[in-house]
């Protein structure tokens, strides 16, 4: 069961590249749950100039901000383990990494919907 998930760079940057709901696919999928964005995606969405990346870090403000103090993806698998969270992503070299921690992975599936993936027994 997936009490809290952890959004990366690429989930919160998924509303503006596919125009999908990412709050409403985070209730459809797990229900009402605790949702949280490290503060190494707050930086690297900082670094980053476009559009898509400032709307992002507004994005990002609506949820819970976790302190790491490790960069990047390292970040992100930080926080998950640390609070035993599923991660939102689609970044192959995070997912892969998730799946060797044993943690549960929810990805965007036909730039549409997001699924859950790694919980429990495979």
């Amino acid at each position: 069961m997936v009490n809290a998930v952890v959004l990366d760079a690429n989930a919160l940057l998924m509303p503006f590249q596919f125009r999908m709901n990412l709050d409403k696919e985070i209730s459809r999928l797990l229900g009402e749950i605790r949702v949280m964005v490290p503060s190494s995606v707050v930086d690297e969405l900082s670094r980053l100039q476009t559009r898509e990346a400032k709307a992002a870090l507004a994005l990002a403000g609506k949820y819970e901000l976790v302190e790491t103090g490790l960069d990047g993806d390292d970040g992100v698998l930080d926080v998950a383990v640390r609070n035993e969270a599923a991660v939102v992503t689609n970044d192959r070299e995070l997912m892969s990494r998730l799946k060797e921690a044993g943690l549960p992975v929810v990805r965007l599936r036909s730039e549409r919907y997001l699924v859950l993936t790694g919980e429990g027994p495979d």
